[in-house]
């Protein structure tokens, strides 16, 4: 370390340097996925080594440690988090701080392909409320957006889901051309289900091979014009933690949130940084820089140089990303994919 991030109690806040409470952390458990989404990999992924890969055990004492400093929202996503071997005895250790009230809530981002498997051991580590990405309820069109995806084995996991008692948000990435037409029957569909639903726009990160988000990209403002000529979309302060804005669905009296991250820049308020499945702290979602925490975390079992690299790169989160899609910037803002990022 360089010395210049004084020490700090345990248990001192995380604090950035624009006098925001780091209290929501990101992890990617994996970066491997059982789909391949065209707005999020390539087809032909070429995957980190497992010897890279935090080991569970690694993983729940980095959580742990940003737990003891004041994070009180943790997601596992991925890649897809479920198809991580072993990955329900990490979720039953880390519901271990939500029970003992350290935590507020321990949440997922899942596909939903595997939810017919795990909706019930989600529920009894301590899950109550988890996010499923969906873009389409077309099978074709399903099928199409995931190059491998079945949609009936996620409308199956949803409906176990449901039958387990976790409350379900719809994540839809909005695409032009091609989810457009299907905007109504996501809305109708998920106040007939029970859910809420977000939109979200597509994010310039990562080659996706032969796709161009700048043909993919739809602003919200867009969606949200067109969603009010049919529903009543009344304004609300409700907050989820993360960087949706949610209005209420008169007639369904369901949400919906829309993320803007191109339309409008969301970073005001921001409380929360991503690690990667390879210990990669990233303190933006749209910037490259980032820590290295693994070397830290094996390099002793005590947690002292881990939680100094943990402050030292708080110290370093920017004010907000510079995403941007045009013509003079059709390629990736950075490099990583969502998938390996902790979307």
């Amino acid at each position: 370390m360089d010395g210049t991030i004084p020490s700090a109690s345990p248990t001192a806040p995380l604090i950035d340097p624009f006098q925001r409470a780091i209290t929501y952390l990101r992890v990617s458990v994996t970066d491997r996925c059982d789909f391949r989404c065209v707005y999020c990999m390539a087809e032909d992924m070429t995957f980190l080594p497992k010897a890279e890969v935090l080991s569970l055990e690694e993983l729940d004492r980095l959580c742990s440690a940003f737990v003891r400093m004041g994070t009180r929202k943790l997601r596992l996503t991925g890649g897809e988090p479920l198809v991580r071997r072993g990955i329900m005895n990490l979720f039953r250790s880390l519901g271990r701080h939500v029970k003992a009230g350290a935590m507020d809530e321990l949440t997922v981002t899942t596909n939903g392909s595997q939810l017919g498997k795990y909706a019930g051991e989600l529920r009894d580590a301590g899950v109550r409320r988890i996010n499923v990405s969906l873009d389409t309820l077309d099978p074709a069109k399903f099928t199409a957006i995931t190059r491998w995806g079945k949609l009936d084995q996620v409308l199956a996991g949803l409906q176990s889901a449901k039958a387990a008692g976790l409350e379900v948000k719809i994540n839809a990435v909005a695409l032009k051309n091609f989810n457009e037409d299907e905007f109504d029957r996501l809305v109708e569909w998920c106040g007939d289900e029970g859910f809420d639903l977000t939109f979200i726009e597509v994010m310039p990160m990562g080659d996706i091979g032969s796709e161009n988000r700048l043909d993919q990209y739809l602003p919200l403002s867009l969606v949200r014009a067109q969603l009010a000529r049919r529903w009543t979309l009344e304004e609300t302060d409700y907050r989820s933690g993360g960087p949706a804005r949610y209005v209420r669905v008169a007639q369904t009296g369901r949400r919906i949130g829309f993320i803007t991250p191109l339309t409008h820049n969301f970073c005001e308020l921001c409380n929360r940084v991503r690690l990667t499945c390879t210990g990669t702290l990233y303190m933006c979602l749209g910037q490259d820089d980032a820590a290295d925490l693994r070397k830290p975390l094996r390099a002793s079992p005590d947690d002292a140089q881990l939680d100094r690299a943990i402050r030292e790169a708080i110290s370093r989160k920017p004010k907000g990303h510079d995403f941007v899609i045009d013509r003079r910037h059709a390629g990736p803002a950075v490099e990583r994919h969502m998938s390996v990022t902790g979307g």
